[in-house]
């Protein structure tokens, strides 16, 4: 397959490169990843303000000044000469679980190729005092070809890898709840400026059963996959009946 590799992490990151490396044996990959680290940027995009600054690191390898995002646009916009099968993300150094979807650039770059209608798939490594990256991403290599025919329509499949040497065992999974207690710092200073830091705190996840919370916890692989187009159920819009009764036909507002 003709896969684009693309990360949140930056083009130097260990998670990149070891992906990189394994899916080359057996496909046709070329790496366009941020210059830095973009984590947590989610799906924003630069072109909009900036121009991008597209540089070559080695064959089949370059860098863009840009986003995930950015970095997937570039390459469905031709900047390749070739057309991609699949869109790869990752490996991204830390789980993206639950709510961290929202703010992951990791899995925003999957979301991105789904947009355009690529399958696209997004890895990530949890924690740990090492990282098993090369059996991370042999298990990426293992696994591309289910984890592809696994993709639908309007869909990105979110993988999170727990960090162990021995890989055994997978499971279909959904989004779990997460809860990010941070707090915020302010500093004065003498002439009056304010700096804001703000201090991560805990994260409280609810591992429901099935959830990708609950299989990495277990040691298990996590697969979701994750719909990409905002969705509410008409049961869960509470709407004030005023609003709830106007006909929304233009020419009816």
């Amino acid at each position: 397959m003709n896969i684009l590799l693309t990360n949140d992490d930056g083009i130097n990151e260990d998670g990149l490169i070891y992906l990189a490396r394994s899916l080359r044996k057996e496909h046709n990959v070329y790496v366009l990843a941020p210059d830095i680290n973009r984590s947590g940027v989610s799906q924003a995009v630069s072109f909009l303000t900036e121009i991008l600054k597209f540089t070559e690191h080695s064959e089949k390898t370059y860098s863009c000044s840009g986003t995930p995002c950015d970095c997937v646009m570039l390459a469905l916009l031709g900047i390749f000469p070739v057309e991609f099968d699949l869109i790869v993300s990752g490996i991204n150094a830390g789980v993206n679980v639950g709510t961290d979807l929202i703010y992951s650039g990791t899995a925003a770059a999957a979301r991105q190729a789904a947009i355009y209608n690529i399958p696209a798939i997004a890895f990530s490594l949890a924690s740990g005092k090492n990282f098993f990256w090369e059996e991370a991403a042999a298990f990426a290599l293992d696994n591309i070809e289910k984890l592809f025919k696994l993709w639908k329509k309007d869909t990105f499949i979110n993988v999170n890898i727990p960090n162990i040497p021995d890989i055994k065992e997978t499971a279909l999974t959904f989004p779990s709840l997460r809860r990010y207690e941070d707090t915020l710092e302010i500093i004065k200073t003498q002439d009056g400026r304010q700096y804001c830091f703000v201090n991560l705190g805990d994260i409280i996840t609810k591992a429901e059963k099935g959830s990708d919370e609950d299989a990495v916890s277990r040691n298990i692989v996590s697969i979701s996959p994750v719909f990409i187009h905002p969705v509410v159920r008409r049961d869960q819009c509470h709407i004030a009946p005023s609003y709830a009764a106007v006909d929304p036909r233009p020419e009816n507002l």
